[in-house]
């Protein structure tokens, strides 16, 4: 088994680049999508967001509103640690159960773990290979004004709240560069592809 870090800041590209992967045969586990699960009502995780951040973040029916959350916290970094600090075990105690499972079913897959803190969080030392989706900051920004509507403040402090993409790539066995076309970012995600897929050979 090949286990796979992808990474990148926000508004690079990397679930399109997710999406290639899996459609060539890797397996995804989502950070994001774990953290979503964490935070249905009545899990432990919920239970203690809810009760660290109370009402402002609650809709009528006693979900995380994640926008208003997401507000608090990037402007605010002793909340965001706070939040970093409850989330993060258990994301990563997920995705070793999820890593458990997928090895004892297919013991010769390519596992990609998809998260966007990786490097921040020191857990891409615990993976074989990383991939990093790299844009310039230009392009996160007015990608993340258009895609979520976001004032150019609230994009900025969301990018600044990420190791810088220069940095990351000194940690980074492969980038895929999205700064062109679509077209472009999808040729370089198979070219990364067939080279994890070589590495993955060579474990068998």
């Amino acid at each position: 088994m090949l286990i796979v870090g992808l990474t990148g800041g926000i508004a690079s590209g990397k679930s399109l680049v997710a999406g290639i992967f899996k459609n060539l045969g890797a397996h995804i586990i989502d950070a994001d999508r774990i953290v979503r699960e964490l935070l249905e009502p009545g899990q432990e995780a919920w239970k203690e967001v809810s009760g660290h951040f109370g009402n402002d973040i609650m809709t009528p029916d006693r979900r995380i509103d994640r926008g208003k959350l997401g507000r608090i916290v990037f402007s605010d970094p002793a909340k965001r640690a706070w939040l970093n600090q409850c989330l993060h075990p258990r994301v990563f105690e997920a995705y070793a159960a999820q890593v458990k499972r997928l090895s004892a079913r297919t013991p010769d897959a390519i596992v990609v773990f998809d998260a966007a803190l990786l490097m921040e969080t020191g857990f891409h030392k615990k993976m074989d290979k990383t991939v990093l989706v790299y844009a310039h900051a230009d392009q996160q920004l007015s990608r993340l004004m258009e895609r979520d509507r976001f004032t150019p403040e609230q994009a900025l402090a969301r990018i600044e709240s990420q190791m810088p993409l220069s940095e990351k790539s000194r940690h980074a066995d492969h980038v895929i560069e999205n700064t062109g076309t679509r077209e472009e970012a999808e040729r370089r995600a198979r070219e990364v592809f067939a080279l994890l897929k070589e590495e993955s050979e060579k474990q068998k």
